[in-house]
């Protein structure tokens, strides 16, 4: 089933003054399956960020259109747009963006507060998600008591707690640690083998290697894309590697 249906996406930014066009995405089209993991690669500038924007509802597509479960998103009213991502999407962020002043427990549950859940259905959700992230025993810590993989095992928690659609996660690896960085690509394949859709924009090709499949963005437009199919983890982080050549010495897609 298709959760997610991106087609012909084009983004053009005006300059401040109007004196220039800059054309972030010129034509971006794909779809991604009910419980794929897919991670989304590119040079600085490819467009990753505009295009995660747009998916996100955050911003709108110059041209094109985005459907999520066959609703478009340009359709969704601003006033309807918050309640539309709380309940449709969770987001993991590199810098975790978490409230200091919110104990780990508030922060986790804050999507289903501001959705009004009763406290009862909050605590039915919470526990099974602590314990299966392992952080059962932070809850009444603060966000900076705690680690950098304990605080974005925090921000999956709070992702996944609403039950989304789709996790859109942004660079989610980048301000880990080698050891936290493989803790959290196996929390990831783990939320993904449960059923849950997951799309990730990363730099780093170790974390794009545990997704399923990869579309590498080049000049707004999506260059190519990998399948794992049969590979390990290693097999598949060198056919990410030789793609990534391939990008950035200017070579055609294959």
């Amino acid at each position: 089933m298709t959760i997610l249906e991106v087609k012909s996406l084009k983004k053009i930014y005006t300059t401040r003054f109007g004196g220039n066009q800059v054309q972030a995405l010129s034509n971006v089209s794909f779809s991604v399956e009910q419980g794929e993991y897919v991670a989304i690669m590119g040079e600085s500038g490819s467009g990753k960020t505009t295009l995660l924007n747009i998916l996100a509802a955050l911003d709108q597509p110059t041209s094109g259109q985005v459907l999520l479960d066959g609703q478009s998103l340009s359709g969704i009213s601003e006033k309807e747009l918050a309640a539309f991502r709380r309940k449709n999407l969770g987001f993991v962020f590199q810098e975790f963006n978490l409230l200091d002043t919110f104990s780990i427990r508030d922060n986790i549950l804050l999507p289903l507060v501001l959705s009004n859940t009763s406290v009862s259905e909050m605590e039915k959700r919470l526990q099974p998600v602590v314990q299966q992230l392992g952080i059962a025993s932070l809850l009444n810590k603060y966000p900076y008591e705690i680690s950098g993989g304990q605080k974005q095992r925090t921000a999956v928690a709070r992702a996944i707690i609403t039950n989304p659609r789709l996790i859109l996660a942004d660079e989610p690896t980048g301000a880990l640690d080698s050891r936290s960085t493989d803790d959290l690509l196996q929390v990831f394949q783990n939320i993904n083998s449960m059923g849950q859709t997951i799309l990730m924009v990363t730099h780093s090709t170790k974390a794009a290697s545990h997704a399923n499949r990869v579309l590498f963005i080049k000049d707004g437009e999506v260059f190519h894309q990998i399948y794992r199919g049969g590979c390990t983890n290693e097999q598949m982080y060198q056919k990410i590697a030789n793609t990534l050549t391939i990008l950035a010495t200017g070579g055609d897609k294959k």
